[in-house]
């Protein structure tokens, strides 16, 4: 015969099950008011929220004996302080106490049991009388808040942590590598040393990251360059030896791709910044730091294909015929498929818009440089678009003839467009243009012979 704790955990599970829609609907309206309340401040990164998962609730249930607490299913899930999980993320430990701050100004309003409400939202409450941050029982401190919405006949109890980027891969190395593991004993000595060097190490990393994070806000402007192409080169390091690593695991070999890296450091921080505001700098910075971060963590494969969830639409012509170059050849040819794999998992958004976004990132670097060029010649329009239309079919026969992902090596790249402007340095008038076209045409093919 089951036992009676059992019928009670699936009748817990079960009613959690019905009430699906309804959470998720909350979740996602609390995650909205707290995102616009606190997304003005510097100090704020964003809101991540989870519903307790079946395993993890029947789990709790039998660690904490609660199905001897409450007498009722029903009285459980009513009582369950984080039948709803939200982590709202900031940069540093120093700006933890910042947005527990920013929260204590909106929740101003006291209401009964030590919860407050806030004059925006009526319906989230906050029990904002406890000390924060309190100490776990691992000994370290974090910003955790017990919260309820209420709203007509609805009630629900959620759980609100504020954490820097270390502490959220602190929280995970805890609860991942120790919490969910039960043979090892958490009163041993030895293993809270090895906690507290561990925690230590990413506390001096946090310091380190806010050095970095406020030389990139403050840069002198007569050093702006060199600055800018030093943590561009950081960032692809860090990349790079995240992913050599993580291929040699699984391939048992390795591959120089650091050009592919820095190529897409710089394409990531050419999205939407004027090259003389360093006003981003230090959040894209950030925002990568957190992504490698996430990488780093999950489990990757290198033998499978890339795939698009919607059909690839660019209306530029050089720009489509470029792609369709890049697609006939990107899961046939490693380098090409590990550079689209590193682009994908670190930038935001589909697939098929980041692989759009990094064709035009190209056509940029191969084309418009040599377009400025062109446009200085006094030369009548009708020849200067002769002129670059030409320019841009060598550009992607030179992709025909060579698929090597060496074409768009930043430093190769640029010898290319100085060999291309040099030869339009000599072109005054369309008859120079005629007789030296040949020429600029050998040029580029010998660039594309060293890829073959």
């Amino acid at each position: 015969m089951k036992l009676e704790l059992f019928d009670y955990i699936n009748s817990t599970l079960d009613l959690i099950e019905a009430k699906k829609n309804t959470l998720n609907q909350i979740a996602e309206s609390l995650e909205s008011f707290f995102t616009d309340s606190l997304f003005i401040n510097d100090h704020f990164l964003n809101v991540n929220y989870r519903i307790k998962s079946s395993d993890s609730l029947r789990e709790k249930i039998l660690r904490h004996n609660l199905y001897l607490i409450y007498t009722t299913p029903m009285e459980l899930i009513e009582n369950l302080s984080d039948l709803i999980g939200f982590r709202i993320e900031c940069r540093f430990i120093m700006d933890e106490e910042k947005i527990y701050k920013d929260i204590l100004n909106l929740f101003n309003i006291e209401d009964k049991g030590g919860y407050y409400s806030n004059p925006l939202n009526s319906s989230i409450l906050l029990k904002l009388d406890d000390k924060q941050p309190q100490i776990q029982k691992n000994g370290f401190e974090i910003y955790k808040i017990d919260g309820k919405y209420i709203k007509e006949d609805v009630k629900v109890n959620f759980e609100l942590q504020i954490k820097s980027m270390v502490n959220v891969f602190w929280g995970d190395i805890d609860h991942r590598v120790l919490y969910k593991n039960f043979n090892y004993m958490l009163t041993e000595d030895f293993f809270k040393d090895i906690m507290s060097s561990i925690k230590e190490s990413l506390v001096m990393i946090d310091k380190q990251l806010m050095l970095v994070y406020n030389h990139l806000n403050n840069v002198d402007s007569s050093n702006l360059d060199n600055n800018k192409n030093q943590f561009k080169a950081l960032l692809s390091k860090m990349i790079h030896d995240i992913y050599i690593v993580k291929v040699r695991q699984e391939l048992g070999f390795v591959v120089d791709f650091k050009k592919s890296t820095d190529l897409i450091v710089e394409y990531i921080f050419s999205k939407g910044n004027d090259s003389d505001n360093t006003d981003n700098y230090g959040d894209n910075f950030i925002k990568v730091i957190n992504k490698i971060n996430e990488v780093s963590n999950k489990e990757i494969t290198f033998d499978n294909f890339i795939e698009f969830d919607r059909e690839i639409h660019i209306e530029d012509d050089f720009e489509s015929k470029l792609g369709k170059i890049i697609l006939r050849v990107i899961n046939k040819d490693f380098k090409w498929n590990l550079f689209f794999k590193i682009l994908f998992d670190i930038e935001e958004g589909s697939n098929a818009e980041n692989f759009e976004e990094i064709i035009h990132f190209l056509r940029v670097k191969f084309c418009d440089g040599v377009q400025k060029e062109i446009e200085t010649k006094k030369i009548e329009s009708y020849y200067k678009e002769e002129m670059m239309s030409y320019i841009r079919e060598c550009i992607l026969e030179l992709f025909t003839v060579s698929t090597n992902i060496e074409l768009i090596n930043l430093c190769k790249l640029e010898s290319l467009n100085m060999s291309i402007r040099k030869i339009l340095d000599k072109v005054y008038s369309y008859d120079d243009w005629l007789e030296l076209k040949t020429e600029l045409y050998n040029k580029m093919m010998k660039y594309c012979v060293i890829y073959k």
